[in-house]
């Protein structure tokens, strides 16, 4: 039987003073059970909260965003809950919304729900828009998953999520950090429309530092872009289905098993396809590493899209991408194999190789789409056959 949902509403609080009593007003109004954690600040704003039915608790310094939700996490671990919903103190957010968050929780419990500002509204800072649109490319091109405002900081967290992750940062970049490293723990990210309020520049209050925020992120998205082309597999929260091994040499046993993992014929067609155009290509060892960006960005199966990759393993696709390079150059074959043409005039056949890996790459992945696209839409229905 699933688990009950008990919620904490967390609002981080950090010299907001003049909004965050506001804040938890609104909070309180759609939900009992509020938790205000004071990170060292310094203008009295944990005060301005007294005669409210809200807990507080206090860092005695300023350690972070990201280390005052986690202090929020044990607490509600202690009292019982399963999960928290953030809500920033300087007014941004509409705690009325929570309800639309909750909704997409209740379908998908374990899953990281974000709420996406509605930027239709005036005030929107230009920085904030490039921002946002920033953000969400790299968590698309680290994970292949896309939301609309990865740097919302309204979110509801499963607390088993928070603690079984390793999460390092402390700043405002925990917030991307733990939507990367839950996509690759098989967390679902899920998100939901809320309102956004932001008051004229003059009033406006961010404790966001430029240079010194923009650099962790720099830091820490290079970190995560790394780590989501290694070759080592990402540990899991949510068990995935299919841990069998993939191999072209098995092309029914591992299509059966990628098409568990809710991808569609089409979406292996189009992985096999972008395996074999660079696998074709003179990428010396830079294969994996490209095809891991590119299914990644493009959303693809990146098992399949290796998997197809190697059928273009040396010797005879990289031979075919000479020959039609050097027939490209010279209107007649290469016939002579020698340490004359392939070692001392190595750049001009690497050249070669590349011109022909633009006509073999593609001829060649339009087999091998065409192949898998009808073997699985087979494979999809052998069930109904079979009933």
């Amino acid at each position: 039987m699933a688990e009950a949902l008990r919620l904490l509403v967390v609002i981080p609080l950090y010299n907001h003073g003049a909004s965050v009593r506001a804040v938890a007003e609104r909070a309180l109004a759609v939900h009992e059970q509020v938790l205000v954690v004071d990170d060292g600040s310094s203008d009295g704003g944990a005060e301005t909260l007294a005669g409210l039915p809200v807990a507080v608790l206090r860092h005695a310094s300023n350690r972070g965003k990201g280390a005052a939700i986690m202090t929020a996490a044990r607490e509600a671990r202690r009292l019982g809950m399963t999960h928290i919903a953030t809500i920033d103190a300087d007014g941004q957010h509409d705690p009325a919304d929570l309800p639309k968050l909750l909704e997409v929780v209740r379908e998908t419990p374990l899953s990281v729900v974000v709420g996406t500002r509605d930027f239709a509204t005036a005030n929107v800072p230009g920085s904030s828009r490039f921002g946002r649109k920033f953000s969400n490319f790299w968590l698309r091109l680290q994970t292949g998953k896309s939301l609309g405002d990865t740097q919302s900081g309204f979110r509801i967290y499963p607390l088993r999520v928070l603690e079984a992750l390793k999460l390092a940062e402390v700043h405002y970049s925990f917030e991307i950090e733990v939507l990367v490293k839950a996509a690759w723990a098989g967390v679902p990210l899920r998100e939901a429309p809320i309102s956004v309020h932001y008051p004229p520049g003059e009033e406006r209050i961010s404790h966001f530092r430029g240079f010194m925020d923009n650099f962790r992120l720099t830091l820490l998205n290079t970190q995560l872009t790394l780590r989501s082309v290694a070759p080592w597999p990402h540990r899991k929260i949510v068990a995935e289905e299919s841990a069998a091994k993939l191999s072209v040499l098995r092309p029914l046993q591992s299509l059966r098993t990628l098409l568990t993992e809710n991808a569609t014929p089409g979406q292996l067609a189009a992985a096999g396809a972008v395996g074999v155009i660079l696998g074709a290509a003179p990428l010396i060892a830079c294969h994996t590493i490209a095809i891991l960006f590119a299914a990644g960005f493009l959303r693809l199966n990146k098992v399949a899209a290796v998997s197809t990759s190697q059928l273009c393993m040396p010797p005879i696709v990289p031979a075919l991408c000479i020959e039609a390079g050097y027939f490209m150059r010279h209107g007649e074959f290469l016939t002579e194999v020698s340490l004359e043409t392939l070692g001392y005039q190595g750049l001009e056949r690497l050249w070669e190789w590349l011109l022909g890996s633009l006509v073999v790459g593609p001829a060649l992945a339009l087999v091998v789409a065409g192949a898998i696209y009808l073997m699985a839409q087979m494979l999809q229905r052998e069930p109904r056959v079979a009933g």
